[in-house]
């Protein structure tokens, strides 16, 4: 796994993000060095991103980004075929895009690192319903040779733990192959029986063949689900590392 910096623009598109979306409590998680806070944040979204790379050294984030980018940019170059330029019009809009995310990313973080907070799946630090919306790329199913089923599980459980609308998933396939995650079905009748409907939709982007798809997890409704995590329970609220505006009660 390797340090991303997708733009804002990537995640409005990803996951047909409206501004009523916008408007909303949001989790990014988990966030790499992605500009999504960044732009969010300056436009009055209440956004927070969780990742395991967000404590010590996490200046150097944008920075590996970036060299991660331009590494990308000739592979992208040599092997355009395989990827679809129907959203990046080329490679030099891609590397120029994701340049310009890491610098945004790393600019906010050093601004305000309130909103940058350490922590992983399957175990995030924050109480139970803290955000309306929570977002989630490029892990769940795209990692799905490497991350097993019993993660997948406990992973997708924890984000409908923390949030109190929606889950937004994107994309459904295995990085490694143009197919979609075999155990897909399987997560969603898990997630039916605790009362967490989910739904396939189409979105307006895509960069590898069969990325057109985004999962939604309706979570207002879920019921009780088994104890986790660090943040679970009353007592979670204490721990929680953003403890002001996303925790107010709703206008």
């Amino acid at each position: 796994m390797f340090i991303s910096a997708r733009s804002f623009e990537e995640y409005r598109a990803m996951f047909a993000l409206s501004e009523r979306d916008l408007s909303l409590r949001v989790l990014d998680c988990p966030g790499g060095a992605a500009g999504f806070v960044a732009v969010a944040g300056a436009r009055g979204t209440d956004a927070v991103a969780v990742d395991p790379q967000y404590g010590p050294g996490r200046e150097r984030l944008g920075a590996m980004a970036l060299r991660e980018n331009e590494h990308k940019h000739a592979h992208l170059v040599e092997h355009a075929r395989d990827f679809v330029w129907t959203w990046f019009e080329d490679p030099g809009q891609y590397t120029r895009l994701r340049s310009g995310s890491a610098r945004e990313f790393t600019r906010d973080i050093a601004a305000r690192p309130e909103r940058y907070v350490e922590g992983s799946l399957p175990h995030l630090p924050f109480p139970d319903r803290s955000f309306d919306l929570v977002l989630s790329s490029h892990l769940l199913f795209s990692y799905g040779e490497r991350l097993d089923e019993g993660f997948h599980r406990d992973a997708l459980l924890e984000l409908v733990r923390v949030s109190r609308g929606q889950v937004r998933l994107y994309p459904l396939f295995l990085h490694t192959g143009f197919r979609r995650y075999p155990a897909l079905e399987e997560m969603r009748g898990m997630l039916a029986e605790y009362g967490v409907p989910s739904r396939v939709e189409p979105v307006d982007y895509a960069f590898v063949p069969g990325d057109e798809e985004m999962l939604v997890l309706e979570c207002a409704g879920r019921r009780a689900l088994p104890e986790r995590g660090p943040g679970a329970g009353p007592a979670g609220r204490n721990r929680d590392p953003v403890r002001w505006r996303h925790l107010d009660p709703p206008p």
